[in-house]
């Protein structure tokens, strides 16, 4: 019994151990950190012409449909961000200003949203309902804003 009860210990301060060096090591090179270094506004652009590109292709469009396309394309790439927030700068703020801040981002992104919201439905209408389907279909992909992003949904597809 006393044997058990030291493997017991033993494994409990290992592990306890090993979370405290992880942890230590995460906090070390946070994700905002290597992110802040690698936006690129230039790729950003690109990797979203791409996606428009091969949703326009899988929608196969007649010429009566280009104009609301060209209108939901350009609301869509209208936000595409050309700098990253300086998170740095909210060390320096109190409590109450990170909040503020946060809330205001919070509020662009909303009407940001909105705007496509607005540019979608005006497009969506003059799809047909296989386009529909197919537009359903691409977009069940696009959660959080990333497109292709891997999930049960991709998994159900094969």
């Amino acid at each position: 019994m006393n044997t058990l009860r030291k493997a017991f210990v033993v494994g409990a301060a290992v592990i306890s151990l090993g979370s405290v060096a992880f942890s230590a090591q995460a906090q070390d090179t946070p994700h905002r950190q290597y992110a802040a270094t690698k936006f690129d506004p230039a790729q950003m652009s690109a990797r979203m012409d791409k996606r428009l590109q091969k949703l326009h292709d899988a929608l196969k469009l007649n010429s009566s449909q280009e104009a609301g396309w060209q209108t939901y394309a350009a609301a869509i790439k209208a936000d595409i961000p050309t700098t990253r927030p300086d998170f740095a700068s909210f060390k320096n703020l109190s409590t109450p200003e990170k909040m503020e801040k946060r809330i205001e981002f919070s509020k662009t992104h909303i009407t940001q949203m909105e705007n496509h919201l607005a540019a979608l439905k005006t497009f969506y209408a003059t799809l047909t309902p296989e386009q529909q389907k197919t537009f359903d279909q691409a977009m069940s992909h696009a959660r959080h804003g990333r497109w292709g992003q891997h999930g049960p949904a991709d998994k159900k597809q094969g």
